[in-house]
């Protein structure tokens, strides 16, 4: 059975986008871009949000990005290879190739994936994410914690519910980013009782 993968950036202080809403939190050096670039060859579906895939889709509808340079054109080919899924409900089609479009993000449809699926699947998006968490669907996580805190904004991990993990992997980089890989301990999540 293939592994659904949370794959994120974070600030320290555990934010995936600040207060505004933005999520360039820290120029990417070409280390941590060649890591992201084999996570990204390594799986062969994305599952994203729509502000996750339309945040992502520039590197099959914007050909300048590949034409950066030689890390740029190999993470393009990589990302393009892969088959992506969209959850949205505004969202009328796609803008990329093999991409399909979901109205609600079905936990057992992405179960039948992960069974018949060839390669590991990845999930972007803290909003999906949660969705997949709750749903006891994630396999591992992966953080780059980037060395910035922004004070607020959008939580990269779940909130409401508490999830046990085990780290499994770290590497950090020259630029001060640590890429951390973590496996829930239990497969699924226990929500927090109310108070």
């Amino acid at each position: 059975m293939a592994k659904l993968i949370y794959v994120t950036n974070v600030s320290l202080d555990g934010y995936i986008e600040d207060e505004r809403g933005d999520f360039n939190l820290f120029p990417v050096d070409d280390e941590v871009f060649v890591c992201y670039t084999d996570i990204v060859r390594s799986a062969g579906t994305f599952l994203y949000g729509r502000r996750q895939y339309e945040a992502m889709a520039v590197w099959e509808t914007n050909d300048a990005l590949a034409a950066q340079s030689d890390l740029t054109a190999d993470f393009a080919n990589a990302w393009q290879a892969a088959s992506k899924v969209v959850y949205s409900g505004s969202l009328s089609s796609a803008s990329t190739a093999d991409t399909t479009v979901e109205r609600r993000f079905d936990p057992g449809a992405v179960k039948e994936m992960k069974a018949t699926a060839n390669s590991d699947l990845t999930i972007g998006g803290a909003n999906l994410a949660t969705q997949a968490f709750k749903a006891g669907l994630v396999d591992e996580c992966q953080l780059f914690v980037l060395p910035v805190a922004v004070g607020g904004g959008k939580p990269g991990l779940p909130t409401g519910m508490r999830t046990d993990l085990d780290l499994v992997d770290e590497r950090r980089f020259r630029n001060g980013v640590v890429h951390l890989r973590y496996r829930p301990r239990e497969q699924g999540a226990t929500a927090r009782s109310a108070q």
